[in-house]
């Protein structure tokens, strides 16, 4: 895991804790020192960390895929020096941002949350890292079992989870917003335009929209095939030592210990997103995959499950897809077969410590034997559609604007997306009147309600069999409980409930409920995939998600609403994307759902590893904590196995959380030396204290 970490005291000269000798993170190395120190941590590579310099109290660090130039950093770094901080955001690539300028460190995030920055109080002044773990240990910080609960409860509600993180004194800064600290004191600003979004922005006519997504994804692309970018900072620290880059070696030792190979590679299997990415790659002018001066052709990746029945149609109709995508001489086709061994839940025994639970967890064994197949820098479609989809909220916002008309195609298509039935006739009407209702309803009230279905345990109309109408209508909210809310109990469901109901007392305007659910279903994805980054990590090998990169979103979030929600808007998009970047041939079939595959891989593998599951609640560590009867789960885990109409999402989420205890309580060591390091790692010891509720 690769993190940056540094601090900010009340000292005027070198702090007693900060001098590298008393404190220090394992595996670090300095940037710049006291009083406010800062380090890169893990296996960065020389070009993923540059920094620039104006004079000894000026200068900047940018740590990632970074398209800009040195000079425009040092353009960069002087606006800043003035207090200026969207543009040090606005340049292609993911990245985080360091600023210091005299006694004031900024510290830049991004604005889905996939490069979050997160912060704590400590000796007298305040730490930042871009990882919640190193933190913990720092302050050795106990578990809170609040915000676990919230987050099985809310997963994508930021009124119940708030700043906070699984470990009690760490704080996260909210997407779009950046940590700006000052001898020691923090403060959190947004650099977002500061427009309500109660009021409707300005949006671009279709076609300009599109053209402004193609630009951003192009130069997203672009950004990560440009190789070591550039040259050091003749006037100041390069960033770190550019000796040798594990991975980037003889290729016989890369293969002794199964890294994979250099150059660029994307999934062409997982939906049409990573499809357009790996076009994109292959098409740029120059040598296709070109990379780090390497100039094979694109491997182009596709996983093909041979352990499910349920699907075949799909997978083997999407495979023949891939193949024909494939033919460009610019891609090198792989298919990766898999059988049980790479079902879900399987090898759950193995796995790295991430920084928070995630669904990745019960899945990174799967991913991992993708991503071996792929190169040093590997292409993933993540993110996607929570960018490009309409969130079907989006429906409310539309009859706030008073157009109605945008709304017959995809309440008519909803009708249509279950298949012919008694009840069919009578979903677009239902569908309407509950955009109608979510737009009538205040914030407040829609948290307020939200609080009440917890305590009185109200789940009847979550969607449990995947239907669309279904989930449709119980996405049309301002808030609602999460997959696993059901098997909570009475007490973590009150803890939320509290949570909840002091957001609505606290935040008396809301927005519009379709931009904001949006954006808190991007920020929930973001998450995740950081999660699965961390889980599936395979060693040398980075993983490039472009959709969450803050110019695509900002692309994105100027397509108008009324093509958003049309169906099949996400493979419209593409098809323009790829069409203005000169592919025009794609497959019949391409942009169809991965969804139905998805599913069945998911209810096989519970089906094969039901016994070790069940084990796994003999005692576990959430009944400890109080948030869970472990008798409930037990029962769930076999019914759903059984093929029991039940949310396989929850206890996917009860899985996942269920086994990162374990691993964080099994951890040994602190991710800190040095004479006055923390004594002990955070959350020490070997069960969990059981929630005071």
């Amino acid at each position: 895991m690769r993190w940056l970490v540094g601090w900010s005291s009340t000292a005027t000269g070198p702090a007693p804790t900060g001098d590298g000798r008393t404190v220090l993170p394992v595996g670090a190395q300095l940037l710049w020192g006291d009083p406010d120190p800062l380090w890169a941590v893990g296996d960065w590579r020389p070009d993923e960390v540059r920094v620039v310099q104006a004079d000894p109290e000026t200068r900047l660090a940018v740590f990632g895929v970074c398209g800009a130039t040195n000079d425009q950093l040092r353009v960069g770094l002087f606006a800043a020096r003035g207090g200026a901080l969207r543009h040090l955001t606005a340049w292609p690539g993911s990245y985080t941002v360091v600023v210091q300028v005299g006694r004031r460190i900024t510290v830049t995030g991004d604005l889905a949350g996939a490069r979050p920055v997160f912060h704590t109080p400590w000796a007298g002044g305040t730490a930042y890292a871009t990882a919640a773990l190193p933190l913990a240990d720092l302050i050795e910080a106990s578990l809170d079992v609040g915000h676990l609960a919230a987050l099985l409860a809310c997963p994508d509600a930021p009124e119940a989870l708030g700043a906070g993180t699984p470990y009690e004194g760490v704080r996260r800064i909210p997407p779009g917003h950046a940590l700006v600290l000052r001898g020691g004191a923090s403060d959190i600003t947004s650099y977002e335009p500061t427009a309500s979004l109660a009021v409707a922005a300005p949006q671009l006519a279709p076609e300009q929209a599109v053209d402004g997504v193609r630009e951003a994804l192009i130069e997203a692309v672009r950004a990560r095939l440009a190789g070591p970018r550039h040259a050091p900072d003749p006037d100041g620290p390069a960033g770190l030592d550019p000796g040798p880059v594990p991975g980037m070696g003889p290729a016989e030792r890369r293969a002794a210990r199964g890294a994979p190979a250099p150059g660029i590679g994307a999934d062409l299997s997982g939906g049409s997103a990573s499809g357009t990415l790996a076009l994109l790659a292959a098409g740029l002018p120059g040598q296709p995959g070109r990379l780090n001066g390497h100039g094979e052709r694109l491997l182009a990746v596709t996983f093909n499950d041979l352990a499910t029945n349920g699907g075949r149609a799909y997978r083997e109709a999407e495979l023949e897809r891939a193949r024909s995508i494939a033919d460009n001489p610019r891609l090198h086709h792989v298919v990766v077969a898999a059988g049980e061994e790479a079902l879900p839940y399987a090898d759950l025994d193995s796995g790295p410590l991430t920084d928070e639970p995630g669904p990745s967890l019960i899945m990174a064994g799967r991913h991992r034997r993708r991503l071996l197949a792929g190169s040093a820098d590997h292409f993933v479609g993540q993110g996607a559609r929570q960018v490009l989809d309409a969130h079907p909220a989006r429906l409310a916002d539309l009859l706030l604007d008073r157009r109605r008309r945008p709304l017959l195609r995809p309440v008519t298509a909803l009708a249509k997306a279950d298949g012919p039935s008694a009840q069919s006739v009578l979903v677009p009407f239902t569908v309407y009147r509950a955009a109608r209702k979510l737009a009538r309803t205040p914030y407040g009230v829609g948290i307020a309600d939200t609080a009440r279905r917890l305590m009185e345990r109200q789940f009847a109309d979550e969607p449990v069999t995947g239907g669309a109408v279904d989930a449709s209508l119980a996405a049309l909210a301002w808030c609602r409980p999460g997959p696993a809310a059901r098997w909570l109990t009475g007490e973590a469901l009150a803890e939320v409930s509290v949570r909840l109901g002091d957001a609505a007392t606290r935040t008396p305007a809301g927005g519009r409920p379709g931009e904001r659910r949006a954006r808190a279903a991007l920020a929930r994805q973001a998450a995740d995939h950081r999660v699965f980054e961390q889980a599936a990590e395979i060693r040398d090998q980075r993983l490039h998600a472009p959709f969450l990169d803050n110019q695509v979103v900002l692309a994105c979030r100027a397509l108008p609403d009324t093509l958003r929600v049309q169906p099949g808007a996400r493979a419209a998009v593409l098809r323009s994307v790829l069409s203005g970047a000169g592919v025009r041939d794609l497959p019949s079939g391409w942009g169809a759902t991965s969804h139905v595959t998805h599913g069945a891989a998911v209810r096989a593998g519970l089906r094969s590893a039901v016994g070790d599951l069940v084990s796994l609640f003999d005692a576990p560590l959430l009944a400890d904590a109080g948030l869970v009867e472990a008798r409930v789960v037990r029962k769930a885990l076999r019914s759903a196995s059984e093929g029991a109409a039940l949310p396989l999402d929850g206890l996917a989420e009860l899985v996942a959380t269920e086994l990162w205890l374990r691993r964080l309580t099994a951890r040994r060591g602190t991710c800190w030396t040095g004479a006055s390091a923390p004594r002990q790692r955070a959350v020490a010891g070997g069960v969990v204290p059981r929630a005071r509720l």
